[in-house]
């Protein structure tokens, strides 16, 4: 999953796009699994934008979003926020919250 600057994060919302936006600290045991799991999701959904940041160097954003704790995933529709998830339990769960945005994209 590629990293994303200030900049990739205010034009993917600019443009009112679909995907997700994953924010997570570098230490943080919890967001590491999170982003693996993020990885599989990533090759299972191919189609579904999305990037990472690491929240350290972005505290605007944390409290655009209303960021309460790492790891979260912020899922957009149309630059909406859908839902933001905190507990990322697995990545059966993670995949049907993600595939609904694969039928925004490919039906928008």
């Amino acid at each position: 999953m590629k990293e994303w600057t200030k900049e990739e994060i205010e034009a993917f919302l600019g443009e009112k796009q679909t995907g997700f936006l994953y924010f997570y600290t570098p230490m943080c045991g919890t967001c590491q699994v999170a982003g693996k799991m993020l990885t599989v999701i990533e090759q299972l959904l191919p189609d579904i934008s999305g990037g990472k940041a690491d929240l350290n160097y972005l505290p605007a954003m944390a409290e655009r979003f209303e960021i309460e704790s790492v790891p979260c995933l912020i899922v957009l529709n149309e630059g909406e926020i859908q839902e933001k998830i905190y507990a990322f339990q697995s990545v059966p769960y993670l995949y049907e919250k993600l595939k609904t945005l694969e039928n925004v994209q490919t039906n928008g």
